[in-house]
């Protein structure tokens, strides 16, 4: 015979209530990864712009050339980085297209 060892101990206790989200739509998901997206691409311009900046204050005199090539370096990187999910994303969405049902 099964028993609820809860209610014959007597040490109920009460479980606090967990509220489930209500599910994301897929405009909204879209909206969610858009923006992701966004911010993304904003980042990377922003560092690139930092990197022109940086190198503009080298010439002044303003900066050291190793804070020049390290800015100059994280913006490749994040260029790099880009171009990669680019490349990873039009393959996914060829393979997608060349999927036959």
């Amino acid at each position: 015979m099964i028993q609820n060892t809860l209610l014959t101990t007597g040490s109920l206790q009460m479980q606090p209530q967990i509220t489930a989200k209500p599910a994301a739509t897929p405009s909204d998901s879209m909206r969610q990864f858009g923006s992701y997206l966004e911010e993304a691409i904003q980042s990377v311009a922003s560092q690139e712009k930092n990197a022109h900046m940086m190198s503009n204050k080298l010439l002044t005199g303003e900066v050291s050339v190793d804070q020049t090539m390290i800015s100059a370096q994280q913006a490749l990187l994040s260029v790099q980085l880009t171009t990669q999910v680019r490349n990873k994303v039009v393959e996914a969405y060829q393979e997608i297209m060349r999927t036959q049902m």
